[in-house]
């Protein structure tokens, strides 16, 4: 008895089946992110506020939306109408739109292809005249044998997370530069009342040093020396009304209106944004995973890291299996009428042999991607911890400072007011009351701003902590 052969299709698709076994047997080292930077379990500035950690162990203060601590409606309406509509945040958008339609365009690329045809063809030869009429299906699949594709896939895939990040942290940049201007606005129309209220009580003065000098009291040094004072105050007030309508125009463009369009929402003046007593804060490695920075680097480094491997799968072996199904007839009637079948089945198989190096170069260029994306991680890592200790050193010793201003400014209104009766009653002379008023004034205009200065480290330490966004 003959001893059966194998058939020539069983030969043709036995390649296949071994070039997917190669495929499923393919595998790839998981990816892993090794940091050099050691990460603190605590902050060293810990004392600047109430953290996480101490003694009454309290859960870290939930910051996707801070700005509702400061208590101030207005300021959180603004925030959330900046969040909506600001140039950086359609754009942060517009990049993950970009990212996802090119992770479909990777993904596509694991599935088979199919393209429609038709053709009409008329010839002539030896007098004849012959027309051939077709149509058909041709598909295309290349198997992902060593996992070039996948690896391309999982770079998209980690773009995408990368540019989703992107828009967190421009969340977080937004949120606090909207506080920042509104409070930078909200302590100018502070000083500005101080000012006016100064200038004031040194006009009544200079009205004194007047009344003396007529009657024969006082020179009129003291006169001139009393009107000097109250125009260098005066000279205050355009200074402050200026930085007041630039605060007013950057609101209005960081909420995506023109210069001039809350100028009178705007107009009335009402105290700064108090930020709360105390912040419990996340531990440091809590804070780097909510930091939208940190976790976007390293996205990047994922993405790199597949593109390293996508690059050396690219040097490997590729299979690509095509066919054609189609219609086939001398006329179109017989052409629509069912025609002649055709079909066909091609497997190929390719294997880079010489190429002059470039393949291999271009993993070298996709490993010195990924060295890139590992130290622009570990930069970002130490930034983010240097940004929260910098916050905290800066809040604690504002907080110091504005307690010794507001003992001083209570002082200087008490010798502001002591000096003034005695001038009026001569026991002083007139420097002495000058000087008193000039020390007040600078005193309060500190205070004022030194408060401000408190609720704008809160705005920073917030945005150092990454708050301003939460994960959806």
């Amino acid at each position: 008895m003959p001893v059966p052969q194998t058939p020539p299709r069983a030969v043709a698709v036995a390649p296949l089946l071994a070039a997917l076994v190669l495929a499923g047997c393919a595998n790839q080292t998981p990816f892993a992110l090794d940091s050099a930077t050691a990460v603190p379990s605590s902050w060293a500035a810990q004392d600047a506020v109430q953290t996480a950690g101490s003694a009454t162990a309290q859960p870290p203060e939930p910051l996707h939306q801070w700005w509702q601590q400061l208590g101030d409606a207005q300021l959180a309406g603004l925030i959330t109408q900046a969040l909506q509509t600001h140039t950086s945040m359609r754009g942060a958008r517009a990049a993950v739109e970009q990212a996802r339609a090119q992770l479909e365009v990777q993904a596509a690329g694991q599935l088979p292809a199919v393209d429609a045809s038709g053709t009409a063809q008329r010839s002539r030869s030896a007098g004849s005249t012959r027309n051939n009429f077709q149509l058909g299906l041709d598909a295309s699949w290349e198997p992902d044998l060593f996992g070039r594709i996948a690896s391309g896939v999982r770079a998209s895939q980690a773009d995408l997370l990368a540019a989703q990040e992107g828009v967190a942290a421009a969340q977080v940049a937004l949120a606090a530069e909207v506080a920042v201007n509104y409070i930078n606005l909200r302590s100018q129309q502070q000083r500005l009342q101080i000012a006016q209220q100064n200038l004031a009580a040194q006009r009544e003065t200079a009205q004194i040093a007047q009344w003396r000098v007529q009657a024969g009291l006082a020179s009129a040094v003291a006169a001139q020396q009393a009107r000097t004072i109250v125009e260098q105050t005066a000279a205050q007030l355009p200074a402050l009304q200026a930085g007041m309508a630039q605060s007013r125009h950057a609101l209005a463009v960081l909420t995506g209106q023109p210069p001039a369009a809350l100028d009178e929402a705007l107009a009335a003046s009402v105290p700064v944004p108090q930020p709360p007593a105390t912040l419990a804060l996340a531990f440091p490695a809590d804070t780097l995973r909510q930091r939208p920075d940190v976790r976007q680097a390293e996205q990047r480094v994922r993405a790199a890291w597949e593109r390293v491997a996508q690059a050396e799968a690219r040097r490997l072996p590729s299979l690509r299996i095509g066919g054609t199904l189609g219609l086939q007839a001398l006329t179109l009637d017989a052409l629509t009428g069912g025609g002649a079948s055709v079909a066909s089945l091609l497997a190929s198989v390719s294997l880079p042999v010489f190429d002059g190096g470039a393949l291999r170069a271009q993993v070298r260029v996709q490993q010195a991607a990924l060295e890139q994306a590992r130290v622009g991680y570990e930069e970002a890592v130490l930034l983010a911890l240097q940004d929260v200790e910098d916050a905290l050193v800066a809040l604690r010793g504002e907080r110091q400072r504005l307690e010794r201003l507001g003992a001083a400014a209570e002082a200087a209104a008490n010798a502001a007011l002591l000096a003034q009766n005695q001038y009026a009653s001569g026991l002083v002379d007139f420097q002495t009351v000058l000087d008193t008023q000039r020390t007040l004034l600078s005193v309060q205009d500190s205070v004022a701003s030194s408060a401000a200065g408190v609720a704008t480290g809160h705005v920073r330490l917030y945005k150092a902590l990454g708050g301003g966004w939460q994960a959806l």
